[in-house]
């Protein structure tokens, strides 16, 4: 979809240097060659040189009447997800990423087309009328080129729904229809934990919490205002980094001044944290947060020893006692890479099941809904190989013993910050007396326990950075 207002924004920012977007087909080929899918494979320097290293999804795509950049694209299940962000400022000398607000809504958007088509990509006939739909989706979605509602799968289809002008002057573009029935707000509170341990006295161990507070208000009126809280215990971690969602009326600017980027930076903020705002009609993301917490929610230790043909493994695992021990599920899986089938298992695991995948390259140790009361788990084992196949994972980088677990657990309930809401605290300013619903969770998110025997490699260090 192309949006000629955009473009014409984008001609006035940047006059003589301004590089026109080419028809569709043109676009499409620069695009896939610049993203190496096309058959020609050859040696061609601006893209495939060593000093050109791609960290993002955020590419420089070359065609005949110069370099369009910043154009995001992606790849996920065959298909490509891409768009180009309008850059409001000059180009020449390119702004750095971080300052480009186009670029996080076009993410949000083709995430949100993502989370729409996914779901269908094994049904061909039903992936083909979802994108047929997507035109009709992308009116409601992004009107005019802003991304007003990134949650794709929330829109209807049909436009029986669509008010082409709000029938009230106070009702804000982000409204596209009024509810009608009794009024409910639900509120939830999703925190991921990123975690690298390496169990080294020289390599520091790295985590951090990323929050995302999600909100569904169903109420009554053109604009109706509402108030939410934010609190934290008194021991809670500060949230930092607090980005809004544009439906937010005010926010105290104390809120926003927090940031993990200078750790000695003192202008830490424990709220509470106050968001006055008029909702969109459909689920959205209220706020994101990351936080500084002093622990990590498992502490582990991986030690990996080739002795021969056999590989001696040890993992233990200990829930720190801040830790709410009620989950939903925790498993443990421990991937061999390079290397053939698993031919022959020994274990001993002191609480709950190891199970071995089918392709049997991976141990998968099912840890369950609770740790025991000691809080600690171990495994012990040694494990054979037999000839590897084509079929079997390989890796560049874990190679030898250099290898990881990775854990996978979800607590309902609770948050590792203690961020919760208070729901005697949610103001709304509406007729009726509304039923709030508020739930939390902690989810684990790219959290590695490295091989203490062997290097941790740089690059999963630098994910951090």
């Amino acid at each position: 979809r192309r949006y000629p207002t955009v473009e014409t924004r984008a001609e006035a920012f940047n006059g003589s240097t301004h590089v026109a977007v080419p028809s569709d087909s043109d676009f499409l080929k620069a695009l896939l060659f610049e993203l190496r899918l096309t058959d020609d494979q050859s040696f061609v320097e601006h893209r495939d040189t060593c000093t050109r290293i791609d960290h993002s999804s955020v590419h420089s795509v070359r065609i005949e009447g110069g370099d369009l950049w910043p154009v995001v694209a992606f790849q996920k299940s065959g298909l490509i997800y891409a768009c180009l962000p309008l850059v409001e400022e000059t180009l020449e000398p390119r702004p750095p990423l971080l300052t480009i607000s186009g670029l996080s809504q076009g993410l949000a958007l083709l995430f949100g087309i993502l989370d729409y088509i996914s779901p269908s990509r094994k049904n061909e006939a039903e992936m083909s009328a979802k994108i047929g739909q997507l035109r009709n989706l992308l009116i409601q979605a992004c009107p005019l080129g802003t991304p007003l509602n990134t949650n794709i799968s929330s829109l209807n289809s049909s436009f029986d729904d669509i008010q082409v002008t709000p029938t009230d002057e106070k009702q804000p573009v982000w409204r596209s229809n009024t509810y009608k029935g009794k009024p409910q707000v639900n509120v939830c509170i999703t925190e991921k934990v990123k975690c690298m341990q390496y169990d080294k006295r020289d390599v520091v161990d790295m985590w951090q919490v990323y929050g995302a507070v999600n909100c569904k208000c169903d109420i009554e009126g053109a604009a109706p205002n509402v108030t939410l809280t934010l609190n934290l215990p008194t021991n809670g971690s500060p949230l930092q980094d607090i980005l809004v969602h544009h439906c937010v009326t005010s926010i105290d600017p104390a809120m926003l001044m927090s940031s993990s980027v200078d750790p000695l930076d003192d202008s830490v903020y424990s709220g509470p944290y106050k968001f006055p705002f008029i909702p969109p009609s459909d689920s959205f993301n209220l706020c994101y947060y990351t936080s500084q917490v002093p622990v990590p929610p498992i502490l582990g230790c991986y030690q990996l020893i080739e002795e021969g043909s056999q590989l001696k493994l040890t993992v233990n695992l200990k829930l720190h006692e801040s830790i709410k021990n009620s989950f939903e599920y925790c498993e443990a899986r421990i991937p061999f890479f390079n290397r053939g089938p698993i031919a022959h298992l020994e274990y001993k695991v002191s609480y709950g099941q190891l199970d071995l995948s089918r392709e049997k390259s991976l141990l998968v140790w099912v840890i369950g809904q609770k740790f025991p009361k000691s809080s600690e788990v171990s495994l012990t084992g040694t494990v054979t190989f037999g000839t590897a196949g084509e079929e079997h994972p390989t890796d560049y980088v874990c190679t030898g013993n250099t290898a990881y677990v990775k854990m996978y657990f979800r607590i309902p309930d609770f948050t590792l910050t203690g961020c919760y809401v208070d729901q005697h605290s949610v103001q709304i300013f509406a007729p009726g007396k509304p039923k709030i619903t508020a739930s939390r969770e902690l989810i684990s998110s790219d959290y590695y326990i490295w091989n203490s025997e062997a290097s941790a490699p740089i690059m999963y260090k630098s994910l951090y950075y």
